[in-house]
């Protein structure tokens, strides 16, 4: 794992936790939708769970108020964004930083694995998910978002017209991840679209910056003002606003402890 990269991401969603949830719409629907399908799959008998990338909370909160009887492990790699949701004081549970793709668990322990818009920061997400499925118990379920390959397209668009390289990471296809998750029981993937109202460039930028999702790709160059200010006219002569496509799995480990 490229441990530098993984410390920028965790210092950049730090910087951004006081003023996260101001511009994270989407970041709310999604783990919204996480937790009704964690509920729909497993309503009851849930005595452990895991939350991987906790952020500031939209989700733990969720977690809480349907499962409150469960025993909560809350993650995150950045201890700021741990801070913030641990200062709520609606949620009673563990909160620890680490890396979810590295977990620090062995062997079948939790009955959910939860997680919304944190597995796009893996460096290996087939990797990830199969290590986190190792943690369930049988009859347990993994279910998470993550970010979708047609996400921000219009900006990479106005980048691409301008001769240029968008530094978005590359987000996998609705089939890649099913292929993914298609080795393991259960294995189910689908997507939602979500619309972003950026007003312009100027909002699209304002929004990354206050989620902390402003790491660019590996290896990408940061653009020269006058490239910038040529992408971000590209960007508003389409309209000026954006979107995300969220991709939401699920795994479950069979009733026979099989992985």
């Amino acid at each position: 794992m490229n441990e530098a990269r993984k410390q920028r991401i965790s210092d950049a969603f730090g910087a951004a936790a006081a003023h996260y949830d101001a511009y994270a719409g989407p970041q709310r629907l999604a783990a919204t939708l996480v937790a009704d399908l964690a509920q729909r799959q497993r309503p009851d008998g849930v005595t452990r769970i895991l939350e991987i990338g906790c952020g500031t909370g939209f989700l733990t909160r969720d977690i809480q108020a349907r499962w409150p009887g469960a025993e909560l492990t809350a993650t995150d790699i950045s201890p700021g964004m741990l801070e913030q949701a641990a200062a709520n004081g609606r949620v009673a549970g563990r909160f620890m930083t680490m890396d979810g793709e590295a977990p620090l668990f062995d062997g079948p322990w939790f009955d959910l694995i939860l997680s919304s818009l944190a597995f796009q920061w893996f460096d290996d997400l087939e990797g990830g998910i199969a290590r986190l499925a190792r943690l369930l118990r049988p009859g347990g379920s993994l279910i998470f978002s993550t970010m979708g390959q047609g996400s921000f397209a219009r900006w990479r668009a106005a980048h691409t017209a301008c001769g240029l390289v968008a530094g978005v990471p590359d987000y996998p296809s609705l089939d890649a991840l099913r292929g993914m998750v298609g080795s393991h029981a259960d294995g189910f993937a689908f997507d939602e679209d979500y619309a972003l109202a950026c007003g312009g460039a100027r909002g699209l930028i304002a929004h990354l910056k206050g989620i902390g999702a402003v790491v660019p790709s590996e290896g990408h160059r940061p653009l020269t003002p006058a490239d910038l200010r040529r992408v971000m006219a590209a960007f508003e002569a389409d309209g000026g606003d954006d979107g995300y496509q969220i991709l939401f799995g699920r795994v479950t480990r069979p009733l026979s402890g099989t992985a």
